[in-house]
């Protein structure tokens, strides 16, 4: 009888342990009990510095708009090509020596800088060399999107690009389908690409500070991964029910061979 009521203990604990607990599961958890209430931001986010194989989209207007048209490429490779496909044909794409080239004011240096520096750049550069104050010319620079890859225990993995200016990484989770009940929130790792190389960063998503980390906004090549939790590793089940059983099919082959052992014996 001891026997069995240590065997059902033992059951009982293993199910609990393999299973998976709603703190692993819940995003942005308050350290508290749960109220409405401000969120201070620590730190304004750091405006992002252009860096090799980022794409730009360019445009250029005045109040002569045929004037400018030189500096306004159209797609002569496939004139038909819309959306990403037209950005691919028509931006400006950051080479291995960051620089864009540019029809007529070649290549221009922008790895490091900021897209606002670069529009500053351009305009400075047309009203030196082309136009004077009065041609009245507006200048446009923008990232064509914001790229990134994300893999692992996620319900939509593979490469995305998002048309905004700002991508918080809750937000490209949510449109790759959400992190499964077998992903790790708590160790999130981003490959995060830099002028002299790139380097892994860690977020653990079920904590509100998350918002706070510099790494809360996703960057262009950003790579995501979400790591699996032990319990894929093990396959003991995500739940307690699946736990309960898993164990339970062993303990009864495990018997089952027991008895099957001692009756040969005989």
């Amino acid at each position: 009888m001891k026997s069995t009521y240590s065997l059902l203990l033992l059951v009982v604990m293993v199910c609990l342990s393999s299973c998976i607990s709603t703190k692993q599961l819940t995003y942005l958890q308050e350290p508290e009990v749960p109220t409405d209430s401000l969120i201070a931001i620590r730190k304004v986010q750091e405006p992002y510095r252009l860096q090799i194989n980022d794409l730009l989209s360019i445009r250029v207007k005045a109040l002569d708009q045929e004037t400018v048209g030189i500096f306004n490429p159209i797609s002569d490779a496939n004139p038909n090509a819309t959306g990403e496909q037209r950005l691919y044909y028509d931006g400006f794409v950051v080479d291995q020596h960051g620089k864009i080239r540019i029809p007529s004011l070649g290549e221009v240096l922008v790895l490091g800088y900021t897209v606002e520096e670069v529009r500053h750049e351009i305009e400075k550069k047309l009203l030196d060399e082309y136009f004077n104050e009065e041609a009245n010319i507006f200048v446009t620079v923008k990232l064509a999107g914001i790229r990134y890859t994300i893999n692992g225990e996620i319900g939509g993995p593979g490469s995305k690009i998002i048309y905004r200016d700002q991508l918080s990484i809750m937000e490209a989770i949510a449109n790759s389908g959400d992190i499964k009940i077998t992903g790790d929130r708590k160790n999130v790792v981003i490959i995060r690409q830099y002028p002299l190389g790139q380097k892994v960063h860690h977020i653990d998503l079920t904590q509100i500070d998350a918002m706070n980390s510099p790494y809360y906004y996703v960057q262009p090549n950003d790579l995501i991964l979400v790591n699996p939790l032990p319990q894929k590793s093990i396959g003991s089940g995500t739940t307690g029910l699946q736990s309960f059983t898993t164990i339970l099919s062993v303990v009864t082959a495990l018997t089952s061979t027991v008895l099957l052992f001692i009756s040969l014996s005989r």
